[in-house]
């Protein structure tokens, strides 16, 4: 059963989850970008707080098609994030493992926002074992069995507010209370191998 959600910005762990038991993803190709949501920000974990972690675009507003929105390059952006990336999981036990994929994929300087999503997304996808396809839709109206995930997943509210994820606590890096629902890199890095199944306990059934 196909599931369309967003394209979202090495998206929150909660999005994995809910695509889990999905074995295709549709993007909606005639999306509208959206300011300050999750395709363009993603949350990770340093020493002393969680880190919100932006891309700059040009021109970006809901007049425009996602897939038109690009990256602005002017701002120096990708050494921050890297060195963010970098300096927070650094000596995460599968750091070494997983951060090349992710580092092959900026080195690409994708132009566009939603290239460099989907690559990112993609990648996510191959380290999680996560045997999903990925397909742009032209047209997306009202399917049956098909599972709408657009513009549910929102930094503006927590992810107690849907009825997607139970957080199952892993191993962080830093501070002695456990974060839930950090970017998918934070699961990881920490967890490796497990975060597979990490994913399928944190599942809510109702």
């Amino acid at each position: 059963m196909p599931i369309i959600t967003d394209l979202l910005y090495l998206p929150p762990i909660e999005y994995f989850v809910a695509i889990q038991g999905h074995q295709e993803i549709w993007l909606d190709s005639k999306e509208r970008y959206q300011k300050q949501t999750f395709r363009n920000r993603t949350q990770i974990r340093l020493a002393n707080k969680v880190e919100n972690i932006s891309l700059p675009v040009i021109g970006g507003n809901k007049k425009v098609n996602f897939a038109e929105v690009e990256i602005d390059y002017n701002q120096k952006w990708k050494n921050i994030h890297l060195r963010g990336i970098q300096s927070a999981y650094g000596k995460a036990p599968f750091y070494e493992f997983y951060f090349p994929y992710i580092e092959d994929v900026f080195a690409k300087n994708l132009t566009k926002l939603s290239e460099l999503n989907l690559e990112l997304l993609t990648v996510c996808l191959k380290l999680l074992k996560l045997e999903v396809s990925v397909k742009y839709m032209e047209i997306i109206g009202e399917q049956p069995n098909v599972t709408d995930m657009r513009g549910i997943i929102h930094p503006k509210e927590g992810f107690e507010a849907r009825n997607i994820l139970m957080p199952t606590q892993y191993s962080q890096l830093f501070g002695s209370e456990f974060v839930p629902n950090l970017s998918i890199i934070d699961l990881l890095f920490c967890a490796g191998p497990e975060s597979k199944e990490i994913l399928t306990k944190s599942q809510k059934n109702d």
